[in-house]
């Protein structure tokens, strides 16, 4: 009897990424893409169209990034099982990440067969840390209590909040804003007053560096754009 393949979904903004994993999970026996979104909202859709059984998603992606997907997803599809391929360790979304039930975290710099191990172990069930990623740091962060200090400033925000905080720090306009998460124009506004004002932010330049800083979006956005 041919064993089932291993499905997977693959969430990235950059196509060449996106295509390189395709190829290196492709020429894998037993493991099938069946899905590459390039945003973060695109995943959430493709996961409730596809179901599959793997998304290797990166943090920094636009719309919707990684941490809010991932967040999503699990609400919606409490099996499925999200693998974070991220360019850095974001130490402090560590915790949050797993405790929000995320199965794996791996670098970009992860060697092809860290990749396909870190699929297999959380096929059986596992989690999978990369091994790039220090004992010491798992420790103090996975699944800590979520009391962090008062300088955690994003903690402070609500899931629609840190929806918004995004779009915002990405240039959309209040009008864009309300047509992508189909709200009305003057409740984005109360929304970016709420986020302003838990941020302690003067306005959306400072915004926009502290979304940079957080690694909620990726600073090659706005050197490309």
């Amino acid at each position: 009897m041919p064993v089932r393949e291993i499905t997977i979904l693959l969430a990235d903004d950059h196509t060449v990424v996106r295509q390189g994993l395709a190829r290196l999970l492709e020429a894998e026996s037993g493991f099938k893409v069946i899905g590459q979104a390039e945003n973060g909202r695109e995943a959430v859709s493709m996961v409730a169209e596809y179901n599959p059984d793997i998304i290797l998603m990166d943090i920094s992606m636009p719309l919707l990034n990684g941490i809010e997907a991932a967040r999503q997803i699990k609400k919606m599809a409490p099996e499925a099982k999200i693998i974070i391929l991220s360019m850095h360790s974001h130490d402090r979304y560590i915790s949050e990440l797993f405790c929000t039930g995320i199965s794996g975290y791996l670098l970009k710099s992860a060697s092809s067969k860290d990749i396909i191990n870190a699929i297999h172990e959380v096929v059986k069930g596992g989690t999978y840390i990369s091994p790039s990623i220090s004992k010491r740091l798992i420790e103090e962060y996975v699944c800590m209590k979520k009391n962090v200090s008062g300088q955690d400033r994003y903690a402070k925000l609500s899931n629609r909040e840190r929806e918004i905080f995004q779009l915002v720090s990405e240039g959309r306009t209040n009008s864009e804003i309300s047509d992508i998460l189909c709200i009305s124009p003057s409740t984005v506004k109360t929304h970016r007053t709420h986020i302003m004002e838990k941020l302690d932010l003067k306005n959306v330049f400072q915004l926009v560096q502290y979304a940079i800083h957080i690694g909620v979006v990726d600073v090659d956005s706005y050197s490309s754009g």
